[in-house]
Protein backbone atom coordinates (compact mmCIF):
# COMPACT_ATOMS: atom_id res chain seq x y z
CA UNK A 1 0.00 0.00 0.00
CA UNK A 2 1.81 2.75 -1.50
CA UNK A 3 1.18 6.12 0.52
CA UNK A 4 3.01 9.62 0.26
CA UNK A 5 3.51 11.50 3.78
CA UNK A 6 -0.27 10.18 4.57
CA UNK A 7 -1.67 10.61 1.48
CA UNK A 8 -3.46 7.96 -0.50
CA UNK A 9 -1.36 7.20 -3.82
CA UNK A 10 -3.99 7.08 -7.07
CA UNK A 11 -1.76 5.95 -10.11
CA UNK A 12 -3.43 6.98 -13.59
CA UNK A 13 -2.09 4.18 -16.60
CA UNK A 14 -2.41 4.67 -19.94
CA UNK A 15 -5.38 3.37 -20.54
CA UNK A 16 -6.70 6.17 -18.25
CA UNK A 17 -7.37 3.86 -15.41
CA UNK A 18 -7.12 4.76 -11.59
CA UNK A 19 -5.69 2.57 -9.06
CA UNK A 20 -5.84 3.36 -5.63
CA UNK A 21 -2.60 1.68 -3.64
CA UNK A 22 -4.31 2.09 -0.37
CA UNK A 23 -7.09 -0.42 -1.02
CA UNK A 24 -5.76 -2.14 -4.19
CA UNK A 25 -8.74 -1.26 -6.15
CA UNK A 26 -9.70 0.46 -9.49
CA UNK A 27 -11.21 3.46 -8.77
CA UNK A 28 -13.14 6.02 -10.81
CA UNK A 29 -13.59 10.13 -10.72
CA UNK A 30 -16.92 9.67 -8.90
CA UNK A 31 -15.12 7.46 -6.58
CA UNK A 32 -12.31 10.19 -6.19
CA UNK A 33 -15.49 12.88 -5.64
CA UNK A 34 -16.40 10.60 -2.96
CA UNK A 35 -12.98 10.36 -1.28
CA UNK A 36 -12.82 14.55 -1.26
CA UNK A 37 -16.01 14.89 0.00
CA UNK A 38 -15.53 12.97 3.35
CA UNK A 39 -12.24 14.67 3.27
CA UNK A 40 -9.24 11.74 2.21
CA UNK A 41 -6.20 13.11 0.96
CA UNK A 42 -4.59 11.58 -2.35
CA UNK A 43 -2.55 12.27 -4.42
CA UNK A 44 -2.49 11.42 -8.56
CA UNK A 45 0.63 10.20 -10.34
CA UNK A 46 1.19 9.06 -13.76
CA UNK A 47 1.74 5.64 -13.46
CA UNK A 48 4.61 5.54 -16.08
CA UNK A 49 6.83 8.72 -14.97
CA UNK A 50 5.35 9.34 -11.77
CA UNK A 51 4.40 12.77 -11.96
CA UNK A 52 2.02 14.51 -10.19
CA UNK A 53 -1.05 15.06 -11.81
CA UNK A 54 -3.64 15.54 -9.17
CA UNK A 55 -4.31 19.37 -10.47
CA UNK A 56 -5.67 18.05 -13.48
CA UNK A 57 -7.89 14.91 -12.35
CA UNK A 58 -9.28 17.25 -9.78
CA UNK A 59 -10.17 19.54 -13.27
CA UNK A 60 -11.67 16.69 -14.85
CA UNK A 61 -14.13 15.95 -11.41
CA UNK A 62 -15.15 19.27 -11.27
CA UNK A 63 -15.44 19.10 -15.03
CA UNK A 64 -17.81 16.16 -14.76
CA UNK A 65 -19.63 17.19 -11.81
CA UNK A 66 -20.85 20.48 -13.43
CA UNK A 67 -21.79 18.55 -16.81
CA UNK A 68 -23.35 15.93 -15.18
CA UNK A 69 -25.91 17.21 -12.57
CA UNK A 70 -27.08 20.11 -13.78
CA UNK A 71 -26.75 22.41 -10.68
CA UNK A 72 -23.53 23.86 -11.43
CA UNK A 73 -21.56 25.50 -8.83
CA UNK A 74 -19.14 27.92 -10.91
CA UNK A 75 -21.39 30.46 -12.81
CA UNK A 76 -20.51 31.69 -16.26
CA UNK A 77 -19.06 35.54 -15.43
CA UNK A 78 -16.77 33.61 -12.54
CA UNK A 79 -15.52 31.51 -15.13
CA UNK A 80 -14.80 34.43 -17.23
CA UNK A 81 -13.41 36.65 -14.71
CA UNK A 82 -11.15 33.17 -14.05
CA UNK A 83 -10.15 33.04 -17.39
CA UNK A 84 -9.15 36.51 -17.64
CA UNK A 85 -6.56 36.08 -15.07
CA UNK A 86 -4.51 33.81 -16.94
CA UNK A 87 -1.17 35.27 -18.12
CA UNK A 88 -2.24 38.64 -16.29
CA UNK A 89 0.28 40.24 -13.85
CA UNK A 90 -2.66 39.05 -11.05
CA UNK A 91 -2.58 35.34 -11.81
CA UNK A 92 -0.35 34.51 -8.96
CA UNK A 93 -2.51 36.48 -6.34
CA UNK A 94 -5.65 35.02 -7.70
CA UNK A 95 -4.71 31.20 -6.53
CA UNK A 96 -4.55 31.97 -2.75
CA UNK A 97 -7.20 34.43 -2.82
CA UNK A 98 -9.81 31.71 -3.82
CA UNK A 99 -7.88 29.21 -1.59
CA UNK A 100 -8.20 31.58 1.57
CA UNK A 101 -12.19 32.93 0.36
CA UNK A 102 -13.07 29.32 0.50
CA UNK A 103 -11.80 28.26 3.52
CA UNK A 104 -13.20 31.04 5.25
CA UNK A 105 -16.85 29.90 3.15
CA UNK A 106 -16.68 26.44 4.88
CA UNK A 107 -16.00 27.79 8.28
CA UNK A 108 -18.71 30.39 8.69
CA UNK A 109 -21.18 27.68 6.67
CA UNK A 110 -19.89 25.23 10.05
CA UNK A 111 -20.58 27.89 11.99
CA UNK A 112 -24.04 28.71 10.70
CA UNK A 113 -24.82 25.47 10.88
CA UNK A 114 -23.84 24.86 14.79
CA UNK A 115 -25.71 28.29 15.42
CA UNK A 116 -28.73 26.65 14.16
CA UNK A 117 -28.46 23.69 15.67
CA UNK A 118 -27.86 25.08 19.12
CA UNK A 119 -31.07 27.72 18.26
CA UNK A 120 -33.54 25.36 16.89
CA UNK A 121 -31.89 21.78 17.11
CA UNK A 122 -33.71 18.59 15.12
CA UNK A 123 -36.61 20.44 14.56
CA UNK A 124 -38.64 20.51 11.11
CA UNK A 125 -37.51 23.92 11.37
CA UNK A 126 -33.93 23.82 12.09
CA UNK A 127 -33.71 21.71 9.26
CA UNK A 128 -35.18 23.91 7.17
CA UNK A 129 -32.82 26.73 8.14
CA UNK A 130 -29.81 24.37 7.13
CA UNK A 131 -29.33 26.17 3.88
CA UNK A 132 -30.28 30.02 3.97
CA UNK A 133 -29.66 31.01 0.54
CA UNK A 134 -29.59 34.77 1.15
CA UNK A 135 -27.30 34.74 3.79
CA UNK A 136 -25.00 32.52 1.77
CA UNK A 137 -25.87 35.12 -1.50
CA UNK A 138 -24.80 37.36 0.82
CA UNK A 139 -21.06 36.21 1.62
CA UNK A 140 -20.49 35.91 -2.15
CA UNK A 141 -21.09 39.31 -2.38
CA UNK A 142 -19.13 40.38 0.04
CA UNK A 143 -16.09 37.83 -0.92
CA UNK A 144 -16.50 39.32 -4.78
CA UNK A 145 -15.98 43.25 -3.16
CA UNK A 146 -13.22 42.12 -1.46
CA UNK A 147 -11.24 40.52 -4.86
CA UNK A 148 -12.47 43.90 -6.23
CA UNK A 149 -10.55 45.55 -4.24
CA UNK A 150 -7.61 43.81 -4.01
CA UNK A 151 -7.32 43.48 -7.34
CA UNK A 152 -7.89 47.18 -7.46
CA UNK A 153 -4.12 47.46 -5.31
CA UNK A 154 -2.98 46.01 -7.93
CA UNK A 155 -4.32 47.43 -11.07
CA UNK A 156 -5.46 50.81 -10.09
CA UNK A 157 -7.24 51.25 -13.70
CA UNK A 158 -9.98 49.02 -12.99
CA UNK A 159 -13.44 51.13 -11.62
CA UNK A 160 -14.73 50.79 -8.12
CA UNK A 161 -17.76 52.40 -6.76
CA UNK A 162 -17.37 55.17 -5.20
CA UNK A 163 -16.28 54.45 -1.04
CA UNK A 164 -19.77 56.18 -0.34
CA UNK A 165 -21.73 54.06 -2.53
CA UNK A 166 -19.93 51.06 -1.21
CA UNK A 167 -20.83 52.59 3.18
CA UNK A 168 -24.87 52.93 1.42
CA UNK A 169 -25.04 49.72 0.12
CA UNK A 170 -23.03 47.60 3.34
CA UNK A 171 -25.85 49.70 5.61
CA UNK A 172 -28.54 48.86 3.30
CA UNK A 173 -27.37 44.94 3.65
CA UNK A 174 -26.97 45.52 7.24
CA UNK A 175 -30.52 46.93 7.57
CA UNK A 176 -31.85 44.08 5.36
CA UNK A 177 -30.27 41.68 7.51
CA UNK A 178 -31.32 43.00 10.80
CA UNK A 179 -35.03 43.03 9.13
CA UNK A 180 -34.61 38.84 8.20
CA UNK A 181 -33.62 38.74 12.03
CA UNK A 182 -36.67 40.22 13.32
CA UNK A 183 -38.88 38.23 10.65
CA UNK A 184 -37.34 34.91 12.00
CA UNK A 185 -37.88 35.72 15.87
CA UNK A 186 -41.56 36.90 14.88
CA UNK A 187 -41.27 33.16 13.74
CA UNK A 188 -39.73 31.51 16.70
CA UNK A 189 -42.23 33.46 18.75
CA UNK A 190 -45.27 32.71 16.90
CA UNK A 191 -44.63 28.83 17.23
CA UNK A 192 -43.79 28.90 20.84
Amino acid sequence: MAKNEGQIVIKKYANRRLYNTGTSTYVTLDDLAVMVKKGEDFTVQDAKSGEDITHSVLTQIIFEQESKTGNTLLPISFLRQLISFYGDQMQMVVPSYLEHSMQAFTEQQVQMREQINKAFGDTPLGKNLQAPLQLVEEQVRRNTEMFHQAMQMFSPFIASPPVKETKKAEAKDIDELKEQLRALQTKLDNLG
